[in-house]
């Protein structure tokens, strides 16, 4: 077991299986690997194509269900990077995360949401978690889901 999950495990978390679409075709890649950078497109809260948490943020979900949502999909990232590279450990640094929050006209704490993933980045690789990142609210995504990242990471 790889570094990164032997520390997942320690915080009682598993990763999902990696993410496939829900009766949609897809035509990208999750992760897509190039000169020593992992790109990594949009994840919601899935485990493979099952769809884990829908709703607006502020309306549907609470401000902590929301970062719970976000959480999810770090780890909906996680397996796909695994799947990608056959081992987190590959990882060497995070450097950007974009989140897109599904919320409510108003709500004012996308940030806060958006927490849960990178939260969760920094506890499992420490300072080469920190990363860039923007949290923009956003209207009606795609499933419902609350929750959108796209990430940039450096990998071996």
């Amino acid at each position: 077991m790889s570094r990164i999950e032997t520390r997942l495990h320690a915080l009682g978390l598993a990763l999902p299986e990696p993410l496939t679409g829900p009766d949609v075709t897809f035509n990208f890649k999750p992760v897509k690997v190039h000169a020593g950078v992992a790109y990594i497109s949009g994840h919601g809260p899935f485990d493979g194509p099952n769809v884990l948490v829908q709703g607006i943020v502020g309306l549907d979900l609470t401000l902590e269900e929301g970062y719970e949502a976000a959480q999810l999909v770090a780890l909906s990232i996680l397996a796909s990077l695994k799947q990608e590279l056959g081992d987190l450990d590959r990882v060497t640094q995070w450097i950007r995360a974009v989140g897109y929050i599904y919320s409510e006209p108003g709500f004012g704490h996308n940030a806060a949401v958006l927490n849960g993933f990178s939260d969760l980045i920094v506890e499992l690789w420490g300072d080469a978690g920190r990363h860039a990142r923007s949290a923009p609210g956003q209207g009606p995504s795609p499933f419902n889901v609350p929750v959108i990242v796209d990430a940039i990471a450096a990998v071996e």
